[in-house]
């Protein structure tokens, strides 16, 4: 296993491991950091073993990491990312987020009907809560039917931050404003 460590960012180290698959790199691995706990310190606990090492494509994506938590619209190519470690419905789960496009949320219950299971929005969120590529696959973009951001493995302001820096307009209590929803219009469960 390989690693990339991006260390100046807005929101603290960024590490990206990765690994050689039929002769192309792929990534394993996206840790951002939380609030208490740098993507560096995670890394160096989780994956002790991993070598720094970068090349051509690794620096891009790293690049685009960069980029995007400055603000710009990138959209990641999934095939960059090794989802075989990913039990099916997650997998499941992180595609349909993927397609969120940027300006855009859905909630973990619409994607859990687009999926064909309209009770599944737990499994949903806890499917995103553990997603092994942030950014890359945008889960930020899944916000609860209540209209609040909901969890994040950055924290709340960095979900936050992203969210506004792709124009979503969230209030003063954590919710979101008239947000375009992706996959479907929620509910209206006070009629």
């Amino acid at each position: 296993m390989k690693i990339k460590i991006l260390e100046s960012t807005s929101f603290g180290p960024v590490a990206i491991l990765w690994s050689i698959f039929n002769g192309q790199p792929q990534i394993t691995r996206v840790i951002i950091s939380k609030p208490d706990y740098s993507a560096l310190d995670q890394a160096t606990h989780s994956y002790p073993d991993a070598q720094p090492s970068s090349c051509r494509e690794i620096d891009a994506v790293t690049t685009d990491i960069k980029a995007f938590l400055e603000g710009e619209d990138v959209t990641f190519p999934l095939e960059m990312v090794t989802l075989d470690e990913c039990p099916p419905f997650q997998k499941a789960v992180l595609h349909a987020e993927h397609l969120i496009p940027r300006g855009s949320v859905s909630t973990y219950k619409l994607i859990a009907a687009y999926l064909g299971n309209g009770q599944a929005s737990r499994a949903v969120g806890n499917a995103l809560a553990s997603n092994p590529f942030p950014i890359i696959v945008p889960c930020h973009r899944a916000i609860r039917s209540d209209g609040h951001i909901g969890g994040f493995q950055g924290g709340f302001y960095m979900k936050k931050a992203l969210l506004e820096n792709e124009g979503v307009k969230i209030d003063d209590k954590g919710r979101v404003v008239n947000p375009p929803l992706h996959y479907g219009t929620e509910p209206d469960e006070n009629k």
